[in-house]
């Protein structure tokens, strides 16, 4: 299995990113996808989650400026990050959560993506 995440940067405050989660590799379905982060000194923590059926959940500190979505015909999910807050710099990861060919539950982590938000 593959994760690549891409889509990270550096914005200043109160702009805009997407980033981008694509999987691929020995997977029958997948079950959800969630985006974490882990900023410097701190504990990795759940950004936003999204399930197969299309349910999602967020952290409460980007509640209303953060957005996950999924294609699923492209086993990719998406994370769109607007107003973006010096805060919300950390390295972001991408976590798939999908059943492999034996019908086995599996979890796997993608690489990280920097961004920075800064003047």
């Amino acid at each position: 299995v593959q994760l690549q995440a891409s889509g990270g940067g550096l914005v200043q405050p109160g702009g805009s990113l997407r980033l981008s989660c694509a999987a691929s590799g020995s997977i029958f379905s997948i079950n959800r996808m969630t985006w974490y982060r882990q900023a410097p000194g701190k504990q990795r923590e759940l950004v936003a989650t999204i399930a197969n059926a299309g349910s999602t959940n967020y952290a409460d500190s980007v509640k209303g400026r953060f957005t996950i979505s999924r294609d699923n015909a492209k086993n990719t999910a998406y994370l769109q990050m607007n107003s973006l807050k010096p805060e919300d710099t950390a390295v972001y990861y991408c976590n798939l959560g999908y059943i492999a060919f034996d019908r086995s539950p599996r979890n796997y982590w993608g690489q990280g993506t920097q961004v920075t938000v800064s003047s």
